[in-house]
């Protein structure tokens, strides 16, 4: 899309938590907060032997992907209503990158549609007027499973194929705030395996997919992702 489009469009933010990214990527926090490594086992889910994500990636070629540590709870607050009335929310990750790193500055709630096991962005050109506007990097997506398990669904593993395909170091968080086991995930295709499967798929809505002959994983944990308590975040909701 052209650049003089996103000029004709009328983005309003109502909700802008944390300073401006603008002067720096990290801010002040008490003595004694550190940078986490994301860890954590998913569960096992119908149509997905533990076997297929379970291994998390070699992440040597990946550039390491900071988010802060109030991404999550913050997400929560906002999908909160719609938590309570069983439907799915979602949002979309922007990231500023330098040198090694990349860091996740900005979370775009866009208008949506949403079921209980479903979430359908509408107006997606705001979002990418926002990125373009702000030179984001489109790092991944964020969404809740407010009455099911912690997993990708096979229509989540397609929106993270149109993600990864664009930026290798692509995320996938999922929430299940009703989930016992575990409450979070953050996932990405697995390369080359995960990726080729989605490529050659051509279904739509839930499906299965094959699993790997070799039993290689088809999507697993990110083990390049670092919670960080010192990252500002700015909040777009476009609701």
């Amino acid at each position: 899309m052209a650049a003089g489009v996103f000029g004709q469009i009328d983005v309003h933010t109502v909700t802008i938590n944390s300073p401006s990214t603008g002067v720096s990527f990290t801010h002040t926090v008490p003595h004694g907060a550190e940078i986490s490594r994301f860890s954590g086992s998913p569960a096992p889910l119908d149509g997905y032997p533990e076997s297929s994500i379970n291994k998390p990636a070699d992440c040597n070629s990946l550039k390491d992907v900071h988010i802060s540590a109030r991404l999550l709870e913050d997400f929560l607050d906002l999908a909160i209503e719609n938590t309570k009335n069983s439907l799915e929310t979602c949002g979309v990750l922007g990231a500023c990158l330098e040198e090694r790193n990349i860091y996740v500055t900005n979370l775009i709630v866009p208008k949506q549609e949403s079921t209980p096991n479903s979430c359908q962005a509408l107006n997606e050109e705001e979002i990418f007027a926002i990125q373009s506007q702000q030179s984001l990097v489109p790092i991944g997506w964020i969404h809740t499973h407010p009455s099911q398990s912690c997993f990708m669904s096979s229509v989540d593993l397609h929106t993270q194929y149109s993600y990864q395909v664009m930026v290798p170091e692509a995320v996938g968080i999922v929430l299940a705030p009703n989930d016992e086991s575990r409450k979070y995930g953050v996932f990405r295709l697995s390369d080359p395996v995960g990726m080729s499967i989605l490529k050659e798929c051509k279904e739509k809505g839930f499906h299965s997919h094959a699993q790997p002959a070799d039993g290689s994983s088809i999507y697993e944990n990110c083990s390049n992702v670092y919670m960080n308590p010192n990252l500002r975040l700015e909040v777009c909701d476009l609701r």
